[in-house]
């Protein structure tokens, strides 16, 4: 790897690695406070903003990336994030933490593809070392997050998104100081010039590769199951087992996740191509609804989430892989903002519903039903997968890390 990709992917894992400490110590820490002082519909309608606003984002990162180049539109969309972020802390109600988190969304939606795309554009023998340490950049930054966010769970909210916005200070800086202007793409990707409309819908259209569409949309409604678990733990633990932080689960589903992420990769993807191993991945989050809907209590949620993280293990970066290998290097940009746009979606109605479905399994004295649901969504969309999997490329050998990095590619 060159001192350039090598400087550049230190500034991409340092970005990645602070901000989800900070995602990770408010929204569970703002999920639960509304759960228990409002519902649940409404904590997840203030999710929901952050992702109409991710959603808005990829129809225009193509064209800011263009103009302000792929570094600017990380620097611009950060600061925007901290900037909403911060404003949280001396704000109250629905109404202000809705507009705020829709500026969130817009911010992170503009941002995060941005560090994708330079991880997409190294060359294939380096992309998947770039992959692995991001991820482990995003999951160590995820514990750490759970763990200070447990630590915060009863502070002021001031405090709490005081912290997170010095959090987001620090992502604006190293990732904006460590990546080049316009990534490693070729001249040729439209990276640069101001070719591309400020706004495009062109993401509407897909990827034109065989297969394309059907994986862009079980990835739709891989982040609606995501987003389900990451907003309605937080109610469950509020109602069932109160006397865990919100964040608790976070602590194990981040843990498990650095240990378990390379060598179980690493393992299946040798032996199975990406449809497979996406579908081993909804399988286990089945595993852990069924356990989250029949237990219920600490005990039974602690078990699901040893299960629940085989999605973000198995299925994101076999979903990565599989983009990686079919699209060509000049559409790229174009990729990113697509895989934004069903990413975004998936996650804008999860959100919503996660918090709807709390809601109604609670008032008709069902609890646990709003677990059942998401496990039947998963386990249809394994089957899918596993009749799709002859879609899929074959399994390509895995780059050797260097230094005792993972192997595996990201969330």
């Amino acid at each position: 790897m060159t001192p350039e990709r090598r400087r550049a992917l230190i500034g991409v894992d340092a970005g990645i690695f602070l901000a989800h400490i900070g995602n990770f110590i408010w929204f569970p820490v703002l999920v639960a406070s509304l759960g228990g002082t409002d519902s649940g519909f409404w904590a997840g309608v203030v999710m929901c903003m952050t992702y109409v606003g991710r959603l808005l984002a990829t129809f225009f990162y193509e064209g800011a990336a263009a103009r302000i180049g792929i570094r600017g539109a990380v620097f611009l969309g950060t600061a925007v994030e901290a900037t909403a972020l911060g404003l949280m802390g001396f704000s109250d109600g629905v109404l202000a933490y809705s507009v705020l988190a829709l500026f969130i969304g817009i911010g992170s939606g503009t941002a995060f593809p941005g560090l994708k795309n330079i991880l997409l554009s190294y060359p294939d023998d380096e992309r998947p070392k770039a992959f692995s340490t991001f991820q482990m950049s995003a999951q160590v930054g995820l514990f750490g997050g759970a763990l200070l966010g447990g630590l915060l769970a009863h502070v002021d909210l001031r405090t709490v998104f005081t912290v997170v916005f010095a959090l987001f200070i620090g992502f604006c800086g190293a990732a904006s100081a460590f990546i080049p202007r316009d990534g490693f793409q070729p001249a040729e990707s439209g990276g640069t010039g101001g070719r591309a409309p400020l706004f495009s819908t062109a993401v509407f259209k897909g990827i034109e590769v065989r297969g394309a569409t059907r994986y862009f949309l079980l990835s739709a409604v891989y982040w609606f199951l995501s987003i389900g678990f990451m907003v309605g733990i937080p109610l469950h633990m509020e109602e069932f087992a109160p006397q865990w932080a919100p964040s608790a689960p976070f602590w194990i589903t981040g843990l498990t996740t650095l240990v378990l992420q390379y060598p179980l990769f690493k393992f299946l993807i040798k032996h199975l191509n990406p449809g497979t191993v996406m579908a081993l991945g909804l399988v286990g989050m089945t595993v852990a609804f069924t356990l989250f809907g029949a237990g219920r209590t600490a005990p039974w949620v602690a078990v699901g989430c040893f299960t629940v993280v085989l999605g973000d293990i198995l299925f994101v970066p076999s979903f990565d892989i599989w983009i990686a290998r079919k699209v060509p290097a000049e559409r790229l940009t174009k990729a990113m903002g697509a895989m934004h746009f069903f990413r975004s979606a998936g996650n804008m109605v999860g959100s919503l519903l996660a918090g709807v479905l709390f809601d109604l399994a609670r008032s008709h004295d069902l609890p646990g039903a709003n677990w059942y649901v998401a496990a039947v969504v998963a386990a249809v969309c394994a089957f899918v997968c596993l009749g799709s999997r002859d879609e899929s490329p074959e399994p390509g050998p895995v780059v050797p890390a260097q230094d005792g990095e993972q192997e595996a590619v990201t969330v």
